[in-house]
């Protein structure tokens, strides 16, 4: 009997992110370390077992609106250039200590300025620590710059993300309270950089349904869908189980438009009731581009090995499973091509083909 892959193994096993919030996946050691350096008094404790727990408490409300506000404690504590290189850097060690090889992880520079810094030095900063926290471990980091979809400086950010395109900034991202705020919105954004020939993923899809997605896709040329679980609202199923898919759902397939899915965190945000109930699994038997991701490791208590264990747990994916998601993700990296292909070939391929024996 073949045994499913354990969460032992699933670490030792090459892992692409596309999805990760550099201010949801703080230690919670940092945090509390840095709200006493910085003279944040606003945590709910001090004590990191208790805070750790209060993060994920506080984010498992099933509602998207409550799970972001979690955030003001994060950001709260990143607000020094010190402070915003530890926090990059630290990401990168523990992604590398997962076993991921690649990853793309955002943030939304806007956030970071309460205390002087500019746009620009905030970027420099969250670089610099991407570039020592991956040194010599076996991971890249590209960065993604996020635009808050409810404020009104996307522009400016999308005109941030192409300046900074040659020090390791690899697309642009709108993120934010879903409903109310459509990605055409910042339209503006989104052509600048489309102008300049650079990379766009938008979350859509997460909280609100089908209009968001094709807003996201047909006005505003995402290349990548941030969650875009909605989608299925746009499939039926018959009493048989065989699916039909709407004119949207069939592009999104047709085109292979990557789907960002972070499971853990839907259920926190109430998208789905469990990982088994998740539309991830009907969306990869369909044979959509799916990946998966891990959102915000802090506030989920995920890391992307654990997000797999509970795919095999829920679907019963065995290593090929595994496999296929993580080549989806590399696929649809923003990354050169070349250099997609080589760790595809060099590195994932021979590294699932190692655990497998």
């Amino acid at each position: 009997m073949i045994q499913p892959p354990t969460l032992d193994a699933i670490r030792r096993a090459p892992k692409v992110l596309l999805h990760d919030h550099l201010d949801g996946g703080l230690r919670p050691s940092t945090v509390v370390e840095l709200a006493a350096e910085s003279g944040y008094r606003s945590l709910p404790t001090t004590d990191v077992g208790e805070l750790a727990a209060w993060f994920t408490e506080g984010a498992a409300r099933k509602d998207l609106v409550g799970y972001l506000e979690t955030f003001q404690h994060t950001v709260g504590v990143m607000q020094s250039r010190e402070a915003l290189v530890r926090v990059a850097r630290e990401c990168a060690e523990d992604l590398a200590a997962d076993g991921v090889v690649y990853a793309e992880v955002r943030f939304a520079p806007e956030l970071h300025i309460e205390r002087g810094l500019t746009l620009d030095q905030v970027v420099e900063a969250v670089l610099e620590g991407f570039r020592t926290g991956s040194s010599g471990r076996g991971i890249t980091i590209g960065t993604l710059l996020t635009a808050m979809r409810t404020a009104a400086n996307s522009r400016e950010i999308a005109e941030l993300a192409v300046r900074h395109r040659a020090e390791g900034v690899v697309g642009f991202d709108i993120a934010g309270k879903e409903a109310g705020y459509p990605p055409s919105r910042h339209l503006d954004a989104f052509q600048h950089v489309q102008r300049e020939n650079f990379h766009i993923t938008i979350h859509a899809g997460e909280a609100f349904g089908l209009p968001s997605i094709w807003e996201a896709l047909q006005w505003c040329n995402a290349e990548r869908l941030g969650h875009g679980v909605r989608i299925v609202d746009d499939i039926t199923l018959d009493p048989e189980g065989t699916a039909t898919l709407g004119p949207l759902a069939a592009f999104v397939r047709d085109r292979r438009v990557p789907l960002e899915m972070c499971p853990t965190s839907n259920v926190h945000t109430g998208v789905c009731e469990t990982v088994a109930d998740h539309p991830i699994g009907l969306l990869k038997d369909l044979k959509f581009r799916v990946t998966v991701n891990t959102d915000n490791r802090l506030m989920s208590d995920v890391s992307l090995s654990g997000e797999m264990v509970g795919l095999v747990e829920a679907f019963g994916y065995g290593w090929d499973d595994l496999e296929w998601l993580t080549i989806n993700a590399m696929k649809s990296a923003f990354w050169p091509f070349e250099k997609r292909l080589a760790l595809i070939n060099e590195v994932i391929k021979p590294g699932y083909a190692a655990i497998r024996g």
